[in-house]
């Protein structure tokens, strides 16, 4: 195993306190917790977003934390949910008694322990709403999951529920925006490689010099199939066709539109299969009006790609479009 790491067993607390050096304006570290939070919560007013999950995954989610999109993320250990009692220390961070809504990706033990820690800030007063991401069509149910799986179409719903927050507007809108976020966007991937949890020192899977997987997920989850390596033409036409049947896309409907790198895929290969993406929707008249291009979910060092479409409204075009200050993300 080949790593930049001191000890395996260290990795998550030495990547916050690195990014605490290095973004010390923007956010701080909650003392004894994995919580980075954004450096002026709580914000009077406005409704607090709690994000988080197994690291791994960077720039998400503490990547997302400051104006526009998210207040807090916590962080658990690499492919491995966040306890209870870390969400719960976020969502007390971050309450100015407007409330605080949990985006959460759906796995397992992601929604079983953001559901508690909102069990708990709840019992303390504090207003909670939860909305789920299940953007994946590649497969239905999976290694972590009952039913599909959020992956990068996440980090459309932290920015766009994270500017309705920022304008001021009620838990209820922003749960509502959230929502719609989630009901209009879908994901598919790939992976060429595996990638190595520093704790097991080994290739979580196994995949031919040839040979790529389709649907797989970001933790190393199967796909729907094994195949041999395929064009970047090729796989884009998946991506697309499988996106297009279940996300109801007709002529002039307006599309956002993510090619995500999972790690170890050069930001050339991203472009060149975003090339082929817009020409395929272009071919159908769908309107590209935002794409975003480069790693904004990844899966530690795994080469492979994701595809996200976002099906617009007025509403949705607008709040993706808002000003954003964040680590990883800014407009």
């Amino acid at each position: 195993m080949k790593k930049l790491v001191n000890d395996p067993n260290t990795v998550v607390n030495e990547m916050l306190e690195g990014m605490l050096e290095a973004h010390s304006d923007k956010v701080r570290l909650l003392p004894g917790t994995t919580v980075l939070v954004r450096k002026d919560a709580p914000i009077m007013g406005k409704v607090g977003l709690v994000s988080g999950g197994g690291s791994g995954h960077e720039p998400a989610h503490a990547g997302y934390i400051g104006k526009g999109m998210l207040d807090a993320a916590v962080s658990g250990e690499v492919f491995t949910s966040p306890t209870p009692d870390q969400v719960y220390e976020a969502i007390k961070a971050v309450d100015s008694g407007s409330g605080v809504l949990l985006i959460i990706k759906n796995y397992t033990g992601d929604v079983m322990n953001f559901e508690m820690a909102a069990e708990m800030a709840e019992a303390e007063g504090i207003k909670v709403a939860k909305v789920i991401v299940d953007d994946d069509v590649a497969v239905e149910n999976s290694t972590y999951t009952t039913g599909r799986r959020g992956i990068a179409g996440t980090v459309f719903v932290h920015k766009i529920a994270g500017a309705l927050a920022e304008s001021g507007a009620t838990l209820e809108e922003v749960e509502a925006v959230a929502n719609k976020v989630i009901q209009n966007v879908r994901s598919m991937g790939m992976a060429l490689t595996s990638c190595i949890i520093p704790a097991a020192g080994k290739p979580g899977f196994h995949l031919g010099e040839n040979e790529v997987e389709i649907g797989m997920g970001i933790h190393g989850e199967p796909g729907i199939e094994k195949t041999e390596i395929k064009t970047a033409d090729e796989i884009a036409s998946i991506f697309v066709d499988k996106i297009l049947e279940d996300l109801e896309l007709g002529n002039s409907n307006k599309v956002a539109v993510m090619v995500n790198g999972l790690g170890a895929t050069p930001v050339m290969e991203l472009y060149i299969v975003n090339r082929k993406v817009s020409h395929l929707l272009k071919e159908k008249e769908i309107l590209i009006v935002d794409t975003l291009v480069g790693n904004f979910m990844t899966s530690l060092e795994m080469a492979g790609c994701s595809v996200t479409i976002l099906k617009l409204d007025n509403q949705l075009q607008q709040l993706l479009g808002a000003e954003a200050k964040t680590i990883a993300f800014r407009r």
